[in-house]
């Protein structure tokens, strides 16, 4: 527990390093990556989707990127997500798309990066799937929630992600209310300014803004792979008669795959968020950032290699 923090604030200095970034798009998927992130090409991603399909399990496809800074990056980018839908219409996989919008120019220009999004959006309102806007630090999130509330007056096809751990997250749901949200704990090092630091505040106030949009009517994707809060969240919507199809839990591709599959069995829908791509780095570092328990899955990797 002596190295939680400073091991957390390593790994989370490493996935905002652009050189680190940068050399491991040359790499390949190594140190344990390949565990958690599913593949380098959407073929290969598409495969891995319809595995889990097999399962009883459905997903959510992003291809990894983020912190674009120039307009041809995120037109190419645009683009891929684009592909990405009609690879996913194409193939007949039951999966969805998420995205980071500093991919699509957030960056770089407000506007700019909402003409992205609406082509993306339209994409897969054409195919009738649906785009969820991962919610990336402190300092996007309301540039993230401004294009929300900008895509929404057109489109019903597209939600966000409310985190926890921001003091704002209960105004937030309580302004969201009836549009579709994954709700998680939080997985950037922001300030005590904006965030609670401590983990038992952020997990009250995760079950307490879960109970809300579920109460408020609104579609809620419950993402975590913490048991405790899952059991929470099973006695809350039986003792409250919420449909199960009001809701579903999340988890990441490579993550407690048991539990993904009891959940599974139990009838509850469970999403399985699959990344890949070559920009893996950032994401791979805050995954080891979140829990210490993630590191060996970089140790197993690395000793297998």
């Amino acid at each position: 527990m002596v190295l939680e923090q400073p091991m957390k604030l390593f790994f989370m200095y490493l996935s905002k390093n652009k050189a680190m970034n940068k050399a491991a798009k040359q790499w390949g998927l190594k140190f344990g990556a390949s565990q958690v992130v599913a593949g380098q090409s959407i073929e290969s991603a598409i495969e891995k989707v319809k595995e889990l399909n097999e399962k009883g399990l459905v997903c959510t496809l992003d291809h990894l990127g983020e912190f674009v800074d120039s307009r041809e990056e995120a037109l190419e980018a645009t683009e891929y997500c684009i592909k990405t839908l009609g690879a996913i219409a194409a193939s007949g996989a039951n999966c969805n798309l998420s995205l980071k919008m500093t991919q699509l120019g957030l960056d770089i220009n407000d506007e700019f990066c909402l003409e992205n999004m609406r082509r993306i959006v339209q994409t897969a309102k054409n195919y009738n799937n649906f785009v969820r806007i991962d919610m990336e630090d402190h300092s996007h999130c309301q540039q993230t929630l401004d294009i929300l509330a900008a895509l929404r007056k057109e489109f019903d096809n597209v939600g966000t992600v409310i985190q926890a751990y921001l003091f704002r997250a209960e105004q937030d749901i309580a302004d969201l209310k009836g549009v579709s949200l994954r709700l998680v704990k939080g997985a950037y090092k922001e300030s005590a300014e904006v965030a609670y630091q401590d983990k038992k505040q952020v997990d009250a106030n995760y079950l307490s803004i879960i109970k809300k949009h579920l109460q408020s009517g609104s579609y809620t994707a419950i993402a975590t792979h913490d048991h405790h809060i899952i059991a929470e969240v099973k006695k809350f919507t039986q003792e409250n008669n919420i449909p199960q199809s009001q809701f579903e839990f999340q988890m990441l591709y490579g993550f407690r795959t048991n539990l993904q599959l009891e959940l599974v069995k139990e009838g509850y829908t469970t999403r399985v968020y699959v990344p890949f791509g070559q920009d893996w780095f950032g994401y791979f570092m805050r995954r080891m950032a979140e829990r210490p328990q993630n590191v060996s899955f970089a140790l197993r990797g690395l000793i297998s290699k």
